[in-house]
């Protein structure tokens, strides 16, 4: 199993509509990339203000994912809510 996470990092000047990014960009990626479900983080206290973890089944479905030629509306998306550039982990879960 492969977790893939999208960390917002927060900053002086940065913004970001959670309520945007609930309700239309994860529901865009969760259609788009064919995954039933994410956890969505909203920043309390930390380093990020806002982070999403999707479960791919492997390594290859993962860059299948992002081979989609709809993958280019997701990051088309980010615009929308934010003005932060994401950070992007990829792990294996153990």
């Amino acid at each position: 199993m492969i977790r893939m996470s999208v960390f917002y990092p927060s900053g002086e000047g940065s913004t970001f509509d959670h309520d945007y990014y609930r309700d239309k960009h994860v529901p865009l990626c969760l259609s788009t990339w064919g995954l039933d479900g994410a956890e969505i983080d909203k920043g309390v206290d930390g380093p990020y203000v806002a982070a999403v973890h999707f479960r791919f089944d492997s390594p290859q479905a993962v860059q299948a994912a992002m081979g989609n030629p709809d993958t280019a509306k997701i990051l088309a998306d980010v615009a929308n809510y934010t003005n932060i550039a994401p950070v992007i982990q990829t792990s294996e879960i153990v």
